[in-house]
């Protein structure tokens, strides 16, 4: 009698059985290809373009040229010449002369000693393959046939470059001891800013965290002011403080302000409120019992600082330090503003693209900054990912105590920075007032007549308002959708990381970089999208997918804190995803949609870096008029308008804590439950 066998590695194999996509499953997944397109095409499309430009290299071949030249009575005896052999034995052109850009012309004439436009003279040229090109005048004649020219026609010929790829351009950058300077300013500058920067912000965090003293509400205030001003602000108030005609020049015992000291100086205003707001959310998590260990073992406040304190926040310090360093090395305006002959990086993009037209090295250089940027992104998120919860359930919360000594000097200290960082805001605002320093200094509007002034006038400033308001409405839609699609979608895990890392990948780009990218990619007659270059439509997607990581992160935090079972119980209830997404899930993180659309309001309305490229006279922006204005001398003006942004984000703000307690009153009552 056989017996059967109940091993389970005998059982045969059955069937793989697939779980059957809902309707809801498939508009999910729908959704999220749709937002991962957008990312595509607004970040990884224009990126990849700009590093093929960067290998893109142009010459002119003269080999690819031949010429017939007539007697004086127009009769071409046969005779062919090439331009290579004439350059050859004439020398009229060197080798440097035919490395060019993509939009390099050279006149032929030189290569004719003899040549008189009024000659009766007759030539003929032609391109010896199908890849040679060149102008007669505005016409472009390709093809291997003989243009016949008379002499006054021919002066008009201009040879144009030819395409190839290879490291030329990266070697020519890296031999040229002016741009590589650029490299070692610019990590010299964000290294001793990133050191100024985390140690002040450590102990301004430090005293309103760990001490009792006064005022802490109005110094947490003050801190984040600088976040409200685009950073060409600070590099305005430092010319008035420290210029040549500074109102305290002599404190800098005659060192210039323009340069690498007004670099730093303004970096560490403009980055403060960035590190103080990571160490500070550092600083205020900790466990009391490990302070009540340390005084059992009869530790003193020193080493009690050194062992436990410094520890406990030691992940915040390192993620400031990599924040502050990013923000820095890709910063375009204060050091536009205030480094005066210092070049920098994120500079020399500008000089390369918008002065010399020279897209192929701006492309260049955008990819050396990139290498930086994205190094200390990538240690920042390892380091990060290693961090483990530092409070239990059984955590006791820190609490500090009364030590008159000690609150009294760090009240001192936080009055200096705020003393710092309110009188660079004081000094813009006295400088908009002022009809002409340091001549005239009785008080007047004039400077804020923006329409007498180059840069944009008022439209500038209004054109602002539109693109923060476009932002935050688009932006936060968009970013908000795609997060829930990635936290609450199920299955589909290989797509939804995908889409994380191009959600992640924006925080890496400098934005200079990203608006480069954007004029190779959208600027192409051959792209479907180029009708939006030069449209307000360009500039909100750029500024949205600028500040996109920040708001996914924030959006996906909220969305964590809701538990999944809400799907389910939708789903048992045969309730539609998407009605669930409107009544339960968009009200339970409102407060996390309204500062997403503030954070993306302020910020659009103080970036310049990654619309300076793209702007038109029809779009120009308060930022860029800014900038503008104080490359036209009109300093004060420029001081105007950079304190409308100010108060404007200021008013944003305010309005923004209005409607979010009527709004939060109205929606999170059953929060206070």
């Amino acid at each position: 009698m056989s017996s059967v066998s109940t091993n389970q590695d005998s059982l045969p194999v059955g069937p793989d059985i697939k779980p059957k996509l809902s309707r809801d499953d498939i508009l999910m997944r729908g959704s999220m290809m749709v937002i991962a397109l957008y990312l595509v095409v607004t970040l990884a499309l224009p990126l990849y373009t700009m590093l093929s430009k960067s290998f893109s290299t142009y010459r002119i071949e003269l080999s690819q040229y031949e010429f017939q030249v007539s007697d004086d009575a127009g009769v071409f005896d046969g005779t062919i010449l090439s331009a290579d052999e004439l350059n050859r034995q004439l020398g009229v052109f060197s080798d440097t002369d035919l490395v060019t850009g993509s939009d390099g012309r050279l006149p032929v004439t030189g290569l004719f000693p003899d040549f008189s436009f009024r000659s009766p003279v007759m030539y003929k040229i032609r391109n010896t393959t199908d890849t040679g090109r060149f102008l007669v005048g505005s016409t472009l004649n390709e093809g291997t046939d003989w243009v016949e020219l008379d002499s006054n026609t021919f002066r008009r010929v201009q040879l144009r470059p030819v395409q190839s790829r290879g490291l030329d351009n990266f070697i020519n950058y890296f031999s040229t001891p002016a741009l590589f300077n650029s490299i070692k300013n610019s990590l010299w500058i964000s290294v001793v800013s990133t050191i100024v920067t985390v140690t002040l912000a450590f102990w301004f965090a430090y005293a309103l965290n760990r001490s009792c003293m006064r005022f802490k509400g109005v110094f947490r205030l003050i801190a984040m002011a600088p976040i409200l001003v685009p950073s060409l602000l600070p590099g305005i108030a430092l010319v008035y403080l420290f210029g040549n005609q500074g109102m305290i020049k002599e404190l800098l015992f005659g060192a210039s302000i323009y340069g690498p000291i007004g670099i730093v100086i303004g970096s560490v205003f403009f980055t403060f409120p960035h590190a103080f707001l990571i160490i500070s959310t550092a600083l205020a998590i900790s466990d009391a019992r490990l302070y009540e260990a340390a005084a059992s073992l009869r530790s003193t406040p020193w080493r009690t600082f050194w062992t436990v304190t410094i520890p406990g926040a030691r992940y915040g310090l390192i993620s400031a330090a990599f924040v502050v360093f990013n923000l820095v090395i890709t910063d375009f305006g204060l050091p536009k503003v205030i480094g005066g002959q210092f070049n920098v990086l994120a500079v020399d993009i500008y000089k390369q693209v918008i002065g010399q037209q020279n897209f192929e090295m701006g492309a260049v250089v955008s990819v050396v900054l990139v290498i930086p940027a994205i190094l200390a992104f990538a240690i920042d998120r390892m380091v990060q990912s290693k961090q483990v919860a530092l409070l239990s359930a059984r955590s006791v919360p820190y609490q500090a105590t009364p030590n008159p000594k000690a609150d009294r000097i760090f009240l001192i200290y936080c009055s200096l920075i705020g003393l710092f960082i309110v009188g660079l805001l004081a000094v813009c605002q006295f400088a908009a007032l002022i009809k002409f320093w340091p001549y005239d200094l009785s008080l007047s509007l004039k400077n804020y007549q923006f329409n007498r002034m180059d840069g944009g006038g008022w439209g500038s400033y209004f054109n602002s308002i539109r693109l923060a308001l476009l932002t935050a409405v688009i932006g936060t839609t968009v970013v908000f959708f795609g997060a829930y699609l990635v936290e609450k979608s199920n299955g589909f895990r290989t797509g939804r990381s995908i889409f994380q890392m191009f959600a992640m990948l924006p925080m890496a780009i400098p934005g200079m970089v990203l608006g480069l990218s954007y004029i190779f990619f959208f600027n192409n007659p051959s792209n479907p999208l180029n009708g939006i270059y030069g449209t307000m439509a360009i500039l909100v997607i750029c500024t949205v997918t600028h500040f996109y990581t920040v708001s996914h992160l924030t959006a996906v935090t909220a969305l964590k804190q809701m538990d999944r079972e809400f799907e389910s119980v939708s789903a048992s209830l045969k309730q539609p995803t998407m009605k669930l997404f409107a009544r339960v899930t968009v009200p339970v993180c409102l407060p996390a949609v309204l500062d997403i659309s503030i954070y993306l309001f302020v910020n659009a309305m103080t970036t310049v870096s990654a619309v300076v490229f793209l702007y038109s006279p029809k779009t120009t922006l308060a930022s860029i008029a800014v900038l503008n204005m104080d490359d036209a001398g009109d300093i004060a003006p420029a001081a105007a308008m950079g304190m409308m942004i100010f108060y404007t984000n200021a008013a944003a703000r305010i309005v923004h804590l209005i409607a979010s307690k009527g709004i939060l009153k109205r929606t999170q009552a059953w929060r206070s439950r």
